[in-house]
């Protein structure tokens, strides 16, 4: 089928906002992507431009700095125009907590309530929930940042998936999950055949479900093949608020409390308790740097009984306390806020 024998008609003019630090993968993945579709078709059925809020160049986690055509102002301007976009997405990364833009806020809630389709790539979900775009919606978020996110945005619906589409809000976990959305909103526009050959062109085997896993299945992760201890690890991982006692996992996984002590010691080289602990403090640590939830917050939403208990496990685990930890994130911060990229 010769795609460029069709009427030429353009789709989408979309506008990419570039918060600080914001991560190059998913946002070079997304304009690529957007560009072999209008080479497949034979004429720019997509356009874009980038904006940041005050118009000039934006640096990358990785210190490239990228150079703009328009700022917030502009855009305002642009909403009421014939420069008026088909839809904005907000790409941003690393420190994401740390951008609270009211003027950007009010701009994506204009955008949206004009009918326009708002997305983000990567953790930019935080700056749609923090314009109240993602209350009662679902949404996806990068799996590093979805405890900081839905502690601080427990009215949105937040999902580890690759990308979510909730009438005309579009998130992607980042990464390569952006080539995935966007070839959903190819194919909406262009059906399959077109999403083919951009696979083709990109060397990509398949377009990945929504709904697939972000991070590698526990048993790649892990290198675990005992399907029983593989089972009660997910069970961990689901409850870190109110963690099981090992009678109650013995119980679900049909084991006694001797067996899952041995498989544990056997495949995990330590003990369960042990193995327990020590994912959440791990989800604590996340809660640490992603979010402002005082200590004791963060030590009730990990299952620890007392702030002293939890800085006593901390410290034994990562040779530092809860505070500490929190204070070199925002010397990190500092430093960033200097032009340092880190």
């Amino acid at each position: 089928m010769d795609l460029t024998s069709k009427p030429q008609v353009q789709k989408r003019a979309i506008v990419f906002f570039l918060v600080p630090h914001f991560t190059m993968l998913p946002f070079s993945a997304a304009i690529e992507t957007l560009r072999i579709a209008n080479r497949m078709l034979g004429y720019s059925a997509y356009t874009w431009r980038l904006c940041s809020a005050d118009g000039q160049k934006v640096y990358s986690s990785s210190g490239i700095g990228i150079e703009v055509n328009s700022s917030l102002a502009d855009e305002r301007r642009n909403l009421g125009g014939e420069s008026r976009p088909n839809m904005v997405l907000v790409c941003s990364g690393i420190y994401v907590e740390e951008f609270n833009n009211k003027s950007v806020n009010a701009w994506l809630r204009e955008t949206y309530n004009r009918g326009i389709a708002v997305g983000s790539l990567c953790t930019g979900a935080h700056v749609l929930a923090q314009a109240g775009l993602l209350n009662g919606k679902r949404c996806a978020i990068h799996w590093e940042n979805l405890p900081g996110f839905s502690e601080a945005f427990p009215q949105a619906e937040v999902y580890a998936d690759l990308y979510e589409v909730d009438g005309n809000l579009y998130t992607c976990a980042g990464g390569t999950a952006s080539l995935d959305m966007m070839l959903n909103l190819i194919g909406q526009d262009f059906g399959d055949n077109l999403v083919n050959r951009i696979c083709e062109q990109q060397l990509t085997d398949r377009v990945r479900n929504p709904h697939d896993r972000q991070r590698l299945p526990l048993r790649a992760r892990l290198g675990v093949q005992n399907s029983k201890v593989l089972s009660i690890i997910e069970l961990m991982e689901n409850n870190l608020a109110e963690p099981l006692s090992l009678i109650e996992i013995a119980d679900d996984a049909g084991l006694s409390r001797r067996q899952i002590e041995r498989l544990f010691r056997q495949e995990m080289g330590r003990s369960p308790a042990r193995y327990y602990l020590e994912i959440r403090l791990d989800r604590a640590r996340h809660l640490l740097v992603q979010s402002s939830m005082p200590v004791v917050e963060v030590a009730v939403a990990c299952g620890f009984v007392s702030a002293s208990h939890f800085s006593k496990c901390y410290r034994e685990v990562y040779n530092r306390s809860p505070q500490q930890e929190r204070a070199e994130r925002k010397l990190t911060l500092n430093t960033v806020r200097t032009g340092v990229v880190v």
